[in-house]
């Protein structure tokens, strides 16, 4: 069975985007980039919301070709287009770069990817988490706080019917004072 975790920058005050779905104060230091390219390049899957992919899908495909990237933006584009993907969307037609679209129900595709064998699926998109949150489906939680109040936006967490205990499993911190704190759901 694959393990299923939802990581995403997060201001202090629980957000993923301030209003306006600006997420310019998400800037990361050099070692917390690394950090999470490395993380893809451990991904075996990643669960993609609409937003989320057209923001990636927007930059990451050819990011290795502007002008004064940094090698390790290259390594993340390489990584990035190489780790399958899976995007749930009603309303967005065609993905490209290992990419397959869903258009039914994502708890029940989760559900049934998590039954799979196979490595560690990693979950994006405040809209798409939370519904597998809702359900009981995520066994890691990442979050790599920046110390930045944005006031309101697009919220980490959802509103949860039942509690979720949690093991805190590590802490970093990261230069420019990002603290990241890894849970894992006590089962």
């Amino acid at each position: 069975m694959r393990t299923l975790t939802y990581g995403m920058n997060v201001s202090l005050d629980g957000y993923i985007a301030a209003p306006g779905d600006d997420i310019t104060w998400t800037a990361p230091s050099d070692e917390l980039f690394q950090w999470w390219s490395d993380r893809v390049g451990e991904t075996d899957l990643a669960l993609y919301g609409r937003k989320l992919w057209e923001a990636m899908s927007s930059y990451w495909p050819t990011a290795d070709q502007q002008p004064g990237v940094t090698p390790a933006e290259v390594e993340f584009a390489h990584r990035w287009r190489r780790m399958p993907k899976v995007v749930f969307s009603s309303t967005t037609g065609t993905v490209d770069w290992n990419t397959r679209l869903v258009t039914g129900d994502p708890v029940a595709e989760i559900t049934r990817l998590k039954a799979e064998d196979g490595g560690p699926m990693d979950i994006g998109g405040a809209t798409l988490a939370a519904a597998a949150m809702r359900a009981g489906l995520i066994d890691e939680y990442v979050l790599a706080t920046a110390p930045v109040l944005v006031g309101g936006g697009t919220p980490f967490f959802t509103a949860l019917d039942n509690w979720v205990d949690l093991d805190l499993v590590e802490t970093r911190t990261f230069p420019g004072g990002v603290v990241l704190t890894r849970y894992v759901t006590r089962r």
